[in-house]
């Protein structure tokens, strides 16, 4: 026996002395992806941030990277701090952006013939927005000005050297917390010029307007373009912005546009005569499709491009020759960039981007164009977080391998689409199916495998086949996991999205239940094992699932929504939500404000649920998660709340908190895990 122990304790030592083959927690600080891209204008050079996680600070953190059409890696900039928002100038000499080198964000400079570098900008708060005027002789940006906080009453009769306590905070703003940021303070983001060769930057905007947007040049350098809400009532109106042209010389503001809707992220075209910009008419609804408009550069002659097109545009860039315009767009869980000229149809030069959201399998994506034609652009790929492709006269090539040493000797989970009807109306829904490493195998010997539902946020938004980490993670531990994109997802057209409007949650609920029967009808399913998570919206979603059906052995609710009623009045960005999902006040339809919500129905759960919301959450108030918990408790249910400390609503900023996240997910699964009969 003793020598059996021994051999047995032998042979456990080689195994744990060898690296594991499967994805595990603490892998998530060696993922990198790319970002901010910005080709040169031969379409030969890329530069871009390499973004990285550091596991001694916990932070994501981002350098400069460049990379050549033959795939030569060289660093830009470096060093324990963040990079960001590369810009060339018009020449491609000198490159400026942003950095935290000194402690805070700054406007820096490298010129790259030399090497050289320096901070060109000392500013109290950080910049924005960078865009060199057509000269190359001066940077635009946008930064937040302070102005006098209020107080109203001044306590007499304190003591000289008196300790007392903080002073009351006077708030009569409509926004006055944001999540991510916490409490605002008094101020308004204005725009800034300064010289390229460095100096005090000059303020060109004053006033209560914020100006927030992408800047664009006049081809004379005497006007900037850009987008503001100017509107007295402009926190109700939240999403109204409209176009302006300032007169550098004597800051004079000119409106281009004045419908209600929003029209932002305005570009100048190369020859300087037109304008192209993203927009849409307010409809109050949940959802609308953002078009593609062009007009002059004085206002006049405006017309979309994809009135037609039943898809929303995501970016855009004008084509040197100023005849068309490059965009980008979700369709069905993917995106795409197409070339879209001033008049005929748009084609397609550019696929597989995405890989941005490096946690969940989100569309986000970013791409460039050369000034002879070449496309730089994030490719996506299910099993690697974000690189950087271009597509030449037709040709794609990939550049980088940033994962490669990361992941190349790890077998991950493969990915397949599936799609299936509706029970609810038929409607094709689409979804991904994530197996775990060695599924093929351990299905032909006949094991079945326990189920995860993971529901994806917004709600209006759409997964795709998209590299994630969670998603990974959870199928490294041995589950079959499955995502869709339910009614109300974008990429699938205007009324798939809007279906969803004064509606939510509702017949998504049949979508998602018609995913779960689609997979157990094609794979090998532990029935007994059928578990459900979502954040966000997919919190919503989870919550409702449990109050609605019995069918899954355990749930983690995420972040989620439980009370519109309170949700939709203390969450950050109330008027919004009202405005946009709702039809009345939530005092003029309490009844319809509760069907909608999942405490509703707390008194059908016997789903052994989870809870888990970042404290610092403004968007989704923890208060929120509070109550299904308490709700759950007074009725004797089996449930747990995971509260995650200085977390706003993206947990997974910092990497600790996304691991957190996963292995309480999967210990709470794992614990009503049982073998199948």
């Amino acid at each position: 026996m003793v020598i059996a122990e021994e051999s047995n304790a032998q042979s456990n030592s080689s195994l744990a002395s060898q690296p594991p083959k499967i994805l595990q927690l603490e892998d998530v600080f060696n993922l990198e992806y790319a970002s901010n891209l910005e080709i040169n204008n031969k379409g030969d050079e890329v530069y871009f941030v390499r973004n990285y996680m550091d596991i001694l600070t916990d932070k994501k953190l981002g350098n400069i990277w460049k990379v050549d059409k033959d795939k030569n890696l060289t660093p830009v900039t470096n060093g324990l701090h963040s990079d960001f928002s590369p810009v060339l100038s018009p020449d491609n000499t000198k490159l400026a952006y942003i950095s935290t080198a000194s402690g805070s964000a700054q406007i820096h400079m490298q010129w790259l013939e030399t090497g050289a570098s320096g901070q060109m900008s000392h500013l109290d708060h950080a910049p924005s927005n960078i865009s060199w005027s057509p000269d190359g002789k001066y940077l635009a940006f946008t930064r937040f000005v302070d102005t006098q906080a209020k107080s109203v009453v001044t306590l007499p009769g304190k003591p000289k050297n008196a300790k007392w306590a903080k002073p009351a905070v006077y708030v009569d703003e409509m926004y006055y917390r944001f999540d991510g940021a916490g409490f605002t303070k008094p101020g308004n983001s204005q725009i800034f010029v300064m010289s390229a060769d460095g100096g005090a930057a000059r303020q060109l905007t004053y006033g209560t307007t914020d100006h927030r947007s992408h800047l664009s040049w006049s081809k004379d350098g005497q006007q900037i373009i850009y987008s503001a809400n100017t509107r007295n009532d402009s926190e109700l109106e939240w999403t109204d912005s409209n176009i302006y042209t300032l007169n550098i010389a004597s800051l004079q503001s000119t409106p281009l546009t004045s419908r209600n809707g929003p029209d932002n992220h305005p570009i100048v075209s190369p020859n300087g005569k037109m304008i192209a910009y993203l927009g849409s008419d307010q409809n109050y609804k949940n959802y609308e499709n953002t078009e593609l408009y062009i007009m002059n550069l004085d206002g006049s002659d405006k017309r979309s491009l994809t009135a037609n097109f039943d898809r929303s545009v995501n970016s855009i860039q004008w084509a040197n020759n100023s005849k068309a315009v490059y965009m980008s767009y979700h369709d069905r869980g993917q995106t795409y960039v197409a070339y879209q000229p001033l008049n005929g149809k748009k084609r397609i030069v550019a696929k597989n981007l995405g890989g941005l959201s490096f946690g969940r399998p989100y569309t986000g994506s970013e791409f460039d164009v050369s000034q002879n034609g070449t496309i730089a652009f994030t490719y996506s790929d299910p099993q690697r977080p974000a690189d950087i492709s271009i597509n030449r006269k037709g040709r794609t090539s990939q550049l980088t391998t940033l994962n490669s040493d990361a992941l190349d000797h790890k077998t991950l989970a493969t990915i397949k689409e599936l799609n299936v009807k509706s029970s609810f109306d038929g409607r094709n829904i689409q979804a991904w199916v994530a197996y775990p490493p060695g599924y093929a195998a351990e299905k032909k010997a006949g094991k079945k495998f326990p189920l995860i539902l993971e529901i994806h946020g917004g709600p209006v938004t759409n997964y795709g086949p998209h590299f994630s980490a969670e998603i990974q993670l959870m199928a490294a531990s041995g589950y079959v996991v499955v995502y869709a994109n339910p009614r109300g997802s974008d990429s699938y057209g205007k009324e798939f999205a809007q279906i969803i409007y004064n509606n939510y949650p509702s017949q998504d609920y049949d979508d998602l239940m018609s995913v779960v029967d689609g997979v157990i009808a094609e794979e090998s399913i532990d029935q007994q094992a059928l578990f459900v998570t979502g954040g966000s919206g997919g919190g919503v979603l989870t919550a409702w699932i449990v109050g609605h059906t019995d069918r899954f052995k355990a749930a983690v609710v995420a972040k989620p929504v439980i009370n519109w009623f309170s949700f939709a009045l203390t969450t950050d960005i109330y008027p919004f939500v009202i405005k946009n999902w709702f039809e009345k006040m939530p005092w003029e339809d309490p009844q319809h404000y509760m069907a909608l919500s999942p405490i509703s129905y707390v008194g059908n759960v016997t789903t052994p649920t989870m809870l888990l919301t970042g404290e610092a959450d403004k968007r989704t108030p923890i208060a929120e998660t509070e109550q299904f918990y308490q709700a759950l408790k007074l009725r004797n249910v089996d449930t747990a709340m995971v509260r995650i400390p200085d977390a706003p609503h993206g947990i997974y900023k910092r990497p600790s908190n996304l691991m957190s996240k996963v292995a309480h997910i999967l210990w709470w699964f794992d614990k009503y895990q049982q073998p199948e009969s």
